[in-house]
């Protein structure tokens, strides 16, 4: 007897962002600004890179994960590295754009130890970890490369945060539960993902992401990914509590087409988007993002 699927979790995401509608304001409006503060440091825009791993530069040559780097710096964005080596996050750094370094749950604790050290010599705007990649999705340790993998514990979260001078992020937060536990632990942010539809028929980081907000209450930087394709969609993520955007996929094209100025461009076309919407609704800057704005196709407002 054949076995029904469950629903694809990237399909659910991208439904419910557009189940979201967005009410305009004319009156009073002003050119946006888009400017983010973040760290310490100034960018020109809250759509970022996302933790990527292991891709090739423009058409199939070179190093994407490079040129990717360069694509943020071009673009004035901040940069997010995923699963690689030592030596390729140095090759990054090389770059000198302000990057975040997310580091896989390795069962080896001496891999991101080693990991988190070189974060910190080597200049990174932030370090991380990728906690949503303990489990296979048989239920088992996952095992990503060859690299076994295993869950932490909020004391180790809490050791990591307190070990290093960066701000440490967790990524993988889709639940109010895990985004209390990361403040206990002293987190500098958190990413509201759910890792590209890694568990089916998971929620919508979105449709979680207002109760996450409020837990946080602005104490840390909350970061959405998954599913940003445009500037609406990193609008509405901002209406709801994000801080700033990550966009991945249409950031691989870019790559792919056109190396580190097409990253550039994914990043700088997504953020004059934002800004039209931004215009178009009377929202100054980051900070005064009305959430009412935020309507369901269902006639109500989302908040």
């Amino acid at each position: 007897m054949k076995r029904e699927k469950a629903m694809d979790s990237n399909q659910i995401t991208r439904e419910y962002f557009d189940e979201i509608l967005i009410e305009m304001r004319h009156i009073d409006g002003v050119l946006p600004d888009t400017t983010m503060e973040l760290y310490g440091k100034t960018f020109r825009t809250p759509v970022m890179m996302a933790a990527l791993s292991h891709l090739k530069g423009k058409g199939g040559e070179g190093d994407g994960m490079v040129q990717m780097a360069e694509g943020a710096q071009l673009s004035g964005a901040v940069n997010w590295a995923g699963m690689g080596s030592d030596e390729q996050f140095a090759a990054i750094a090389r770059t000198e754009v302000p990057t975040i370094r997310i580091i896989k749950p390795y069962a080896d604790e001496s891999l991101v130890l080693s990991a988190l050290e070189q974060a910190e010599n080597l200049g990174a705007l932030a370090v991380g970890m990728d906690i949503d990649h303990s489990f296979s999705s048989r239920g088992e340790y996952d095992n990503v490369l060859g690299f076994p993998m295993r869950p932490r514990t909020l004391k180790e979260i809490e050791a990591y945060c307190r070990r290093t001078s960066l701000p440490f992020i967790v990524k993988g937060v889709l639940s109010p539960v895990d985004a209390k536990k990361c403040l206990e632990a002293g987190a500098g942010g958190i990413v509201v993902s759910h890792h590209h539809g890694i568990l089916p028929t998971v929620v919508p980081p979105l449709m979680v992401l207002p109760e996450i907000a409020e837990v946080i209450h602005g104490q840390i930087p909350i970061f959405v990914d998954c599913g940003i394709m445009n500037g609406t969609d990193a609008f509405k993520a901002l209406a709801l509590g994000a801080t700033a955007v990550s966009v991945g996929r249409a950031v691989m094209g870019g790559i792919a087409e056109n190396g580190s100025q097409g990253a550039a461009n994914v990043i700088n076309d997504i953020t004059a988007e934002l800004a039209a919407v931004m215009a178009r609704t009377c929202s100054p800057d980051l900070h005064h993002i009305d959430p009412s704005l935020l309507w369901k196709r269902d006639g109500k407002r989302l908040r």
